[in-house]
């Protein structure tokens, strides 16, 4: 049976540094920090005080007020996403066979602040809650509601691999494209767990930033002095295509979806494996997956959450898997400017690999004062500015708690 090719023809977001796909990129560009005071909740009694939230965030603007009581964040942020993308991709709803078109979704947690609001108000002894709580909760929920906004009557699936949900999203939309089991597959991610308990949960954990006197520079990959990834949220979303069907309704089209891999460390339920060995054979698996050699790719857009261990372990694996062209290709984290988008990372810095291949510029990795000792000096992390140059392939690398391990290539579609 021959594979079918997958294209990228729609692109959408809602993140900490855009609200669109135009302010997302231009952001990334000119190294935006996102990081700022937590507005969401009172945060005067918690260890971290900041993170990357979206900005000029209302729901109203979005949805009716029925509507919107509905929706958890997580859903909301997605049904935003989907629509810029769908709408970005020119699909004709009214022409499409909407029963060969899924949706494919990654979500890390899921509804924690309606789980949140509810459990607070919770009374043992008139136990009631809202009607909404468990379909609000329950994280396969934005692809329902994506399916059901647009009566998209495919695959339709959420997968939870923790920090590696939406990339393992984007994967699986590739296999059933791939095998002819739909058209069209809207795919990514949405994330909404800046609440009282999730930044309580991680700092719990020590693994975000306590960093208040100076928020924007919290996120630092590969600096020496990091001290915790900063947590995020929004959500970010792919139109993925077969081939020949975007050809044939004469679609613009951003990017070939060339391969993925998917792994798993065996190892820790939080901490990376030292030794890097499910992060070093994700990337290679990626590769072969997309028919190329790992000399070929010439960016990646890294896990790099600016936590002590991740930081040392994924270059460590860079270096095992590409040899001695780890010193020609360039490795940057867009994390240092969105925070960390959790379930949705792994879609939003796909679309940054994305227009990465598309303008030729590779984006930064901000917030760099000082290089880790423990990190090879000669390897180009592109710190602090943009860089000019010719991408034809590009690796996206994201890692999620329980070790989980997804890896995405994207080529240049001439």
């Amino acid at each position: 049976m021959e594979l079918k090719r997958v294209v990228v023809t729609g692109l959408g977001t809602i993140n900490p540094i855009g609200n669109n796909i135009e302010e997302y990129w231009n952001n990334l560009i000119n190294g935006v920090s996102g990081a700022a005071p937590i507005t969401r909740f009172d945060a005067t009694f918690h260890k971290t005080r900041f993170a990357c939230e979206v900005k000029n965030w209302d729901p109203l603007v979005h949805f009716d007020r029925k509507d919107a009581r509905k929706y958890d964040l997580f859903t909301q942020f997605a049904l935003v996403s989907a629509k810029q993308a769908i709408l970005d991709s020119q699909i004709d709803l009214d022409s499409i066979d909407k029963n060969r078109v899924g949706v494919i979704w990654g979500a890390g947690i899921g509804g924690i602040q309606t789980f949140e609001e509810e459990v607070m108000g919770f009374n043992t002894e008139n136990p009631k809650t809202s009607p909404f709580f468990i379909p609000k909760m329950i994280a396969n929920m934005a692809s329902g509601c994506i399916s059901i906004e647009y009566g998209f009557r495919g695959p339709n699936l959420t997968t939870v691999s923790a920090c590696a949900s939406s990339a393992n999203a984007l994967a699986d939309a590739l296999m059933y494209l791939r095998l002819g089991k739909a058209d069209i597959i809207v795919s990514g991610g949405s994330e909404a767990a800046i609440t009282p308990a999730g930044v309580a949960g991680f700092n719990s954990l020590k693994a975000i930033s306590t960093r208040n006197d100076d928020p924007k520079t919290a996120s630092r990959p590969f600096d020496k002095d990091r001290d915790g990834f900063v947590m995020g949220e929004g959500a970010a979303c792919l139109v993925l295509e077969e081939y020949e069907h975007a050809i044939a309704r004469g679609a613009t089209i951003y990017a070939e979806f060339a391969g993925a891999g998917l792994t798993a460390d065996a190892y820790h339920m939080t901490a990376p494996d030292p030794d890097a060995n499910g992060a070093s054979t994700v990337m290679k698996l990626a590769c072969e997956d997309a028919g190329i050699s790992t000399d070929m790719i010439d960016y990646i857009n890294v896990h790099g959450t600016s936590t002590g261990l991740g930081d040392i372990a994924e270059p460590s694996a860079i270096k095992k898997v590409f040899g001695q062209h780890v010193y020609q290709l360039s490795i940057s984290s867009t994390k240092s400017m969105t925070g960390h988008l959790l379930g949705a990372a792994g879609a939003a810095e796909a679309i940054a690999t994305i227009l990465a291949i598309k303008n030729n510029i590779v984006p930064p990795t901000i917030n760099h004062f000082e290089t880790d000792p423990e990190l090879d000096p000669e390897l180009d992390f592109t710190f602090n500015v943009a860089k000019k140059k010719e991408v034809n392939y590009a690796l996206s690398n994201t890692f999620g708690f329980g070790g989980h391990n997804a890896s995405v290539v994207f080529k240049k579609f001439k």
